[in-house]
C-alpha cells in the first residue's frame, strides 16, 4: 500500500503547502518545542520523575481497592418489569382489583407508553397473591431516566392498600435463571423448615433498614389460608353419603371441572362447571352445599362435616433438596454490590443467624463475588503474557519492564474517570482496562525500539538515544493515541437506549489515555535510563564473577610450574635429578 499511496517529497511539498497546513504545522511545532523543553527538565530531575512513577503504581492499587465495583452496568432499555405482592390470604378477585389500581396509576405517568399485567398462579407468577406488570416507556429522548421513573412510580403506588410494588429495569444481559421480584437474590437454606420460617422475616426486616439496599422482599409465603373439611364417616354412612360423592361435589363446586367443549367453525369453547362467584366469597357458604346420597336424596354438607380455617404455605421452594427462602433486593441510588454484600454479611452477624442456616448469593450477586477474585488474576495474566512476548522480541529481561511501566498510569486514569463519572468498575470497564494495556504500551515500544536501534547502529549513549527517540517518535505517538481516544469518545458520551452497557468501556479508555499519554511521555525515558544502568551494573557484576572464576585456576597452575623439582637418590648412591 505504501508503494501505491506514498508520493515523492517534492509532490507532497507542493500539494500540502496550503493555509491549513501552515497553521496546523505552526501549532504542532510549538507543541513539539514545549515537549522538548519539558523533556530536558525531566532529564535534569530524573529521581523526582521516578518517584512520580512509583506513586502512580501505588495509586493504581489503592484506587482499585476503593472504587465501587459491580458486575454489569444497569441499562435503561425502555422496559420496566414490576411485581406486585399482596397478603397470602387474598382472593383472586381482590388481587385483580388491586392490580387494576396499580396499573391505572402507572398508566397515568407521563413517561409510560403502555402497561400489561398478568395475575394469578402460572408459569410467570408462582402464587395467586402475585402479579407481574410489563411497563413500556416512551422513546429515550422523550422521557426521564428509567431509575427516576421507577422512583416516581414507587412513591405513587404506595397509597394502594394491601399491595407492595417492586420494579426493575429489564436488561439485555440477564444472568439470573430464576424469576425474582428485584434484581439481586440471596438464598437461605435449612433442613428445618420451621427454623427457616422463623429467621427469614427477621433478616428481611434487618436488611430493609440498610441504606445500601431497597425493595427488600422474600418469596416465603407461609401465611396462606386453608379450609379444612373434616368428614364424620359414621354420620355420612348413616345418611347413605359416599366419600366419593363428597369429593366429586366439592370438586364440581370449586375445582373448575371441564365438562364439555363447544366447537364452532372458527373456535372452540371449554365448558367449566363451578358454583356462582358469590358462593365462593366466604367459608360459611359451604353450609349451602348439598351432597347427593346413594338413595338420591340431597344431604347438607354441614350434617356430617365440620369446617375450620388454618394457615399453610402457598409454596415451599427448595434449593439442593433443602427448604429455601430467597431474599431479593435492589441497590439504592449511588450504592454498588461491593458495598451491599459486606453490609448483608454484617447484618447476618448482628441478628445472630443460626449456623444451621446456610446462606449464599445467586445469579448476578454470586457471579460478582467470583469475579472479585478472578479480575486481578486476569490482569496479572495479561501482564505476564505481554512480558514474556516482549522479552522474546527484545531478547532482554529489562526492556519489557520499561514498556510495562506505562500501565499504572493508564490504570490510574481509567479508575479516576470512573470515580468522577460515578460509574462502578464492572466487567465492561475491565474490558477497557485490558484494551488500555495493549494501547498504552505502544508508546514505550515506539520509543525503546528506536533507542535500541540508535545505540546499536550509531553507537550513541543511552541518554542520547532515548532523547532522540522521544523527539522523533513524539508525532506518531500523539497521532496513534488521538486516534484511539477519538474512537472511544462516542462510547463515553453517548446517551441512547442501552448506552449504559457501553459507556464504562469508553470512559475507562478515554480517562486512561488522557492521563497515561501525559505521564508516559516523561516517565518512560527516565525508567529506561534507570533500568539501562541497572542492566549495565548486572553485566559488570556478572563479568567480574566470570573473571574471578577464570583467575583462580590460573594462579594454581603457576604455582605448580615454579614448584622445586624433587631430588631422588640413585642406586649407586649418586644423586640423579628426575623432573616430573
Amino acid at each position: 500500500m505504501c508503494a501505491k499511496l506514498l508520493r515523492s517529497e517534492k509532490e507532497e511539498e507542493r500539494e500540502h503547502q496550503g493555509e491549513f497546513y501552515r497553521r496546523t504545522e505552526e501549532y504542532w511545532t510549538r507543541f513539539s518545542n514545549l515537549y522538548e523543553r519539558g523533556l530536558r527538565w525531566v532529564f535534569a530531575h530524573q529521581r523526582f520523575v521516578l518517584m512520580v512513577a512509583i506513586i502512580t503504581l501505588v495509586a493504581t492499587i489503592l484506587l482499585y481497592i476503593v472504587v465501587p465495583k459491580g458486575l454489569l452496568p444497569q441499562q435503561d432499555t425502555g422496559v420496566i418489569v414490576g411485581v406486585t405482592d399482596a397478603a397470602e390470604n387474598i382472593s383472586f378477585k381482590a388481587m385483580l382489583e388491586r392490580v387494576h389500581a396499580v396499573s391505572d396509576i402507572v398508566r397515568r405517568d407521563p413517561d409510560v407508553a403502555s402497561v400489561s399485567a398478568s395475575v394469578g398462579a402460572g408459569t410467570v407468577n408462582a402464587t395467586i397473591n402475585t402479579a407481574r406488570l410489563y411497563i413500556v416507556l416512551k422513546p429515550h429522548n422523550e422521557r426521564a431516566n428509567a431509575e427516576k421513573i421507577i422512583e416516581r412510580l414507587r412513591n405513587a403506588t404506595r397509597d394502594v392498600e394491601g399491595v407492595s410494588f417492586f420494579m426493575q429495569a429489564a436488561q439485555d444481559l440477564q444472568i439470573d435463571a430464576r424469576v425474582s421480584r428485584t434484581q439481586f437474590q440471596y438464598i437461605l437454606q435449612d433442613a428445618d423448615a420451621a427454623e427457616l420460617a422463623e429467621w427469614t422475616p427477621k433478616l428481611v426486616q434487618k436488611l430493609g433498614q440498610l441504606p445500601e439496599l431497597t425493595d427488600v422482599a422474600s418469596d416465603q409465603q407461609v401465611n396462606g389460608l386453608q379450609l379444612n373439611v373434616d368428614v364424620d364417616r359414621e354420620k355420612a354412612s348413616r345418611l347413605n353419603v359416599l366419600t366419593q360423592a363428597i369429593d366429586d361435589t366439592l370438586y364440581d363446586a370449586f375445582g373448575q371441572r371441564q365438562v364439555s367443549i363447544i366447537f364452532t367453525q372458527l373456535n372452540q369453547f371449554r365448558v367449566i362447571l363451578e358454583v356462582e362467584p358469590n358462593f365462593r366469597e366466604s367459608p360459611d357458604l359451604l353450609d349451602k352445599i348439598y351432597v347427593k346420597s346413594s338413595s338420591g336424596q340431597p344431604v347438607p354438607l354441614s350434617a356430617f362435616a365440620t369446617m375450620h380455617v388454618s394457615t399453610t404455605p402457598l409454596s415451599i421452594p427448595h434449593q439442593g433438596q433443602f427448604p429455601a427462602a430467597t431474599i431479593s433486593f435492589n441497590l439504592q441510588s449511588g450504592s454498588s454490590l461491593s458495598h451491599a454484600i459486606p453490609a448483608i454479611q454484617k447484618a447476618e452477624r448482628e441478628i445472630g443467624l443460626p449456623d444451621t442456616i446456610a446462606t449464599t448469593f445467586t445469579g448476578a450477586a454470586a457471579e460478582f463475588r467470583s469475579s472479585l477474585t478472578s479480575e486481578p488474576l486476569l490482569i496479572l495474566a495479561a501482564v505476564v503474557v505481554i512480558y514474556i512476548v516482549l522479552g522474546v522480541l527484545y531478547e532482554s529481561y529489562i526492556h519489557p519492564i520499561t514498556i510495562l511501566s506505562t500501565l499504572p498510569s493508564a490504570g490510574v486514569g481509567a479508575l479516576l474517570a470512573l470515580l468522577i463519572c460515578r460509574i462502578d468498575f464492572s466487567l465492561v470497564a475491565l474490558i477497557g482496562i485490558i484494551l488500555l494495556i495493549g494501547i498504552v504500551k505502544k508508546n514505550a515500544i515506539m520509543m525503546i525500539d528506536f533507542a535500541l536501534e540508535a545505540e546499536r547502529k550509531e553507537g550513541l549513549s543511552a541518554e542520547e538515544s532515548i532523547y532522540q527517540a522521544c523527539l522523533l517518535r513524539f508525532r506518531p505517538i500523539m497521532m496513534t493515541t488521538a486516534a484511539a481516544l477519538l474512537g472511544a469518545l462516542p462510547l463515553a458520551i453517548e446517551s441512547g437506549t442501552g448506552s449504559e452497557l457501553r459507556r464504562p468501556l469508553g470512559i475507562s479508555i478515554v480517562g486512561g489515555l488522557l492521563l497515561s499519554q501525559f505521564l508516559t511521555l516523561y516517565t518512560t525515558p527516565v525508567i529506561y535510563l534507570y533500568l539501562d544502568r541497572f542492566g549495565g551494573w548486572m553485566k559488570e557484576r556478572r563479568r567480574r564473577g566470570e573473571i574471578a572464576q577464570v583467575e583462580l585456576p590460573l594462579r594454581t597452575s603457576t604455582a605448580l610450574e615454579h614448584k622445586p623439582e624433587p631430588q631422588f637418590a640413585g642406586v649407586n648412591g649418586e644423586g640423579d635429578r628426575l623432573g616430573f
